[in-house]
């Protein structure tokens, strides 16, 4: 496995793992489209793909002006084999670099959410909608 700083040559092989997960699915393909990461990379972001045998298998996107993590995708047959815990921490690393909280959102109930609970992320309440749960990662002191 090979991680290394996105580029947007690699935006439509990280939307079609994005498009192909077994989890947060998106209902509708059309609502995050290739021009939301490249107008998202054009912003003050921070991302990153991890490669196996020369693809693309998982990416991370983080907007540090909104203290938001974007996304964290693993391909489907690459999921269990340590892609988004490699991608969680470097991605950390380089942030806390930066600010000192990270916040993200994911549906309750969800392997996402375990994965955040592990990481040491805490539950702070719902979404202003409900359909999900808002999680907060400090900077270690």
């Amino acid at each position: 496995m090979n991680i290394r700083a996105a580029t947007p040559e690699d935006i439509p092989a990280m939307h079609e793992i994005r498009l192909r997960v077994r989890e947060n699915r998106l209902s509708d393909p059309s609502v995050v489209t290739e021009q939301d990461y490249h107008d998202f990379m054009a912003r003050d972001t921070m991302s990153w793909v991890a490669e196996v045998d020369g693809r693309i298998a998982g990416f991370t996107m983080v907007d540090v002006e909104k203290r938001d993590l974007w996304a964290l995708f693993v391909a489907p047959e690459h999921e269990f084999k340590g892609l988004g815990k490699a991608l969680h921490e470097i991605m950390v690393n380089s942030y806390f670099k930066r600010t000192n909280c990270l916040r993200l959102s994911t549906a309750p109930h969800t392997r996402a959410a375990a994965f955040y609970g592990a990481a040491g992320y805490k539950e702070i309440g719902p979404t202003s909608n409900g359909k999900e749960l808002i999680f907060e990662l400090h900077k270690p002191r």
